[in-house]
């Protein structure tokens, strides 16, 4: 289902019918400040699983944590002061940062290493989902696994069966997000993207 939302000043209405959605256990599609995304509540089980499913993705992938703000990245990722000072200075932006994981995040959503990737992006949607949500959304590309992100928000209805709404707030990107990977007192892109990878090279460790 398509729900027309303004980009810029996007309206409560909606917003909550958005968040009814994801509180319930659905799963949504929204605009990022990059590409088009699929969210669900990060503290349902049932609507993580349903993510992986509508998207095809096998279970070891990894999803993305959409935090309201700084504050809210601390609940879920170990920063100390040198990452600190890094994300305050790029954030909201177009960038996924590698973290390590604390204790408040599920099980599920845990890999291996214990780390997760969190985003703030710079888009008024995803701000006021977040904010009314009051924790963060999990979350992937809206494209099929291992292609291009759909930059249509009605290709995304299309595509994927299983959608409570699509947040329409018109084309999406087709540049994902650079990811960075700050663990291991290193700086590393993983993942050359949306915004200025250059400005990781030849970064100092920490």
């Amino acid at each position: 289902m398509i729900v027309e939302i303004d980009p810029n000043h996007p309206e409560p209405r909606k917003i909550a019918r958005a968040v009814a959605a994801l509180q319930a256990g659905e799963v949504i599609a929204y605009p990022t400040d990059t590409v088009y995304a699929l969210g669900a509540d990060l503290h349902n089980r049932k609507a993580i699983e349903r993510i992986y499913q509508i998207k095809q993705m096998k279970s070891d992938q990894p999803l993305a944590f959409i935090c309201h703000d700084l504050s809210d990245i601390a609940n879920y990722a170990i920063v100390e002061n040198a990452q600190y000072r890094l994300l305050r200075r790029l954030l909201p932006g177009p960038y996924t940062f590698i973290l390590d994981a604390t204790r408040e995040v599920p099980k599920m959503l845990l890999l291996k290493r214990k780390q997760v990737g969190i985003r703030v992006p710079g888009h008024p949607v995803v701000t006021a989902l977040t904010a009314a949500l009051g924790r963060p959304i999990i979350s992937t590309t809206a494209g099929p696994h291992g292609a291009d992100p759909f930059v249509d928000p009605h290709e995304i209805d299309d595509h994927f069966s299983g959608l409570a709404l699509v947040l329409d707030a018109g084309a999406g990107g087709l540049i994902p997000t650079t990811v960075v990977d700050l663990t291991g007192g290193a700086i590393t892109v993983v993942r050359e993207g949306a915004g200025d990878p250059d400005l990781f090279r030849g970064s100092p460790t920490f």
